[in-house]
């Protein structure tokens, strides 16, 4: 299968870089220019706990040059998922499939609004990843990923998109549920991301003192009774799928904790903000995850 990653920050450089080390015909495309540069020129370097490794790949900054697509995965911030996908519409034949493995609530609707609803499909990854300077990406931390269809059905091209990425040592499963599995990585992104970013931790700090262990507790409760009520079916105790997510990322720093290190926009609003807007309809109060997105908001202005 032809793929293309568009956005190859941390997580679509470390994925486009599993899934070009298994051999797969991947192009990376991405508008920031050094990124481009670096990895046409030198390759991508993953670093692993092995050590560091250069893997050959194709970029570029011109979606138009890459032809047409069997597979378009969306890896770029959430406030970028609308031109994301207005540009992709080149890379689109009969049965080019699109998959979203972003972070936060909105996407599936995002992307909707431009291709058709039964090529899109939806991901979720547990994976951490840092992006250490151009071209260079740190596996920072294991997790499962899930895809699945819109409408819940187990289908072949789901089935031969998850083994494509085990074959490249991604753990991936087809869900049945991926509305579920959405929100379930939401209450993970929920408890991490903004703490990170406003204390400047690592990922497994946040476990190491009781004033953020308690204040990743109450936002996550908060944002899982927004999900039960909007009827999403969450399996696991919520706070401790987060602590284990934690643990597991300890030594990364989340991706708002890197937009936070490098002052770029976040992506707030479709996480923590998305408990906020989606509570108030529902009449639930949800002060915490109000009062750490009115804060990551407020020091955003300052960039």
């Amino acid at each position: 299968m032809k793929i293309v990653m568009i956005g190859p920050g941390a997580m679509g450089s470390l994925f486009g870089g599993f899934l070009t080390r298994a051999g797969e015909d991947l192009w990376l495309v991405g508008y920031k220019k050094e990124q481009v540069e670096t990895i046409c020129s030198a390759g991508l370097t993953l670093e692993e706990k092995e050590g560091p490794q250069a893997v050959p790949m194709k970029a570029t900054p011109d979606v138009t040059s890459v032809g047409k697509a069997d597979v378009v995965i969306f890896f770029v911030k959430t406030y970028d998922t609308e031109k994301a996908v207005s540009d992709s519409l080149v890379l689109e034949k009969e049965d080019t499939i699109f998959l979203t493995l972003q972070n936060g609530l909105g996407n599936e609707e995002v992307i909707c609004k431009k291709i058709d609803r039964k090529k899109v499909m939806l991901g979720v990854t547990g994976h951490g990843a840092t992006l250490l300077r151009p071209g260079h990406v740190r596996h920072a931390g294991w997790g499962k990923t899930f895809i699945g269809e819109l409408d819940h059905r187990i289908t072949e091209r789901a089935l031969r998109i998850a083994q494509m990425f085990c074959n490249a040592g991604i753990d991936t499963e087809v869900s049945p549920n991926i509305h579920d599995q959405v929100w379930s990585k939401l209450l993970v992104n929920v408890g991490i991301n903004a703490l990170t970013a406003l204390t400047g931790f690592k990922n497994g700090q946040l476990l190491d003192y009781p004033e953020t262990a308690r204040l990743m507790e109450k936002l996550v409760l908060e944002a899982a009774e927004v999900a039960r009520r909007k009827g999403a079916h969450i399996e696991e105790d919520p706070i401790e799928k987060v602590r284990k997510a934690a643990a597991a990322t300890r030594e990364n720093r989340s991706s708002m904790g890197q937009d936070f290190d490098h002052r770029r926009k976040t992506e707030i609003d479709t996480i923590n903000g998305a408990v906020v807007r989606e509570a108030q309809p529902l009449g639930i109060p949800v002060p915490f995850n109000q009062t750490v997105t009115d804060l990551v908001k407020a020091i955003e202005k300052s960039f």
